[in-house]
């Protein structure tokens, strides 16, 4: 199993706390059952350095799942309650890293 990371584009206006919100992401972090690694956390404050694009949406948090491939993590990605609302889902694969990798 490879994983991937989901990063959470929030549209201008989304308000994460409303209840039907907050319903809509239980379900969908239980429907993904296993292969949610990390359910993530959600961004308060954000600020960008250097170029992004110019969609409109904003940092809402993220999320670590494990699939198949990406085309599973895709499938996965499309049913985010935020894509429904207008903004988006960024999924990238984890890279592995060495094992001997310096310590922090």
């Amino acid at each position: 199993m490879t994983e991937f990371i989901f990063t959470y584009r929030s549209p201008a206006g989304y308000r994460p706390g409303e209840p039907q919100a907050v319903a809509a992401w239980q379900d969908w972090f239980a429907g993904l059952g296993p292969a949610l690694r990390d359910i993530g956390r959600p961004v308060s404050d954000q600020v960008t350095v250097g170029t992004i694009t110019a969609d409109g949406t904003r940092l809402g948090g993220y999320s670590v799942v494990t699939a198949e491939g990406l085309d599973d993590a895709l499938a996965m990605a499309k049913g985010c309650p935020l894509v429904a609302a207008g903004g988006g889902v960024e999924v990238g694969t984890l890279a592995s890293l060495p094992d001997d990798r310096p310590a922090r």
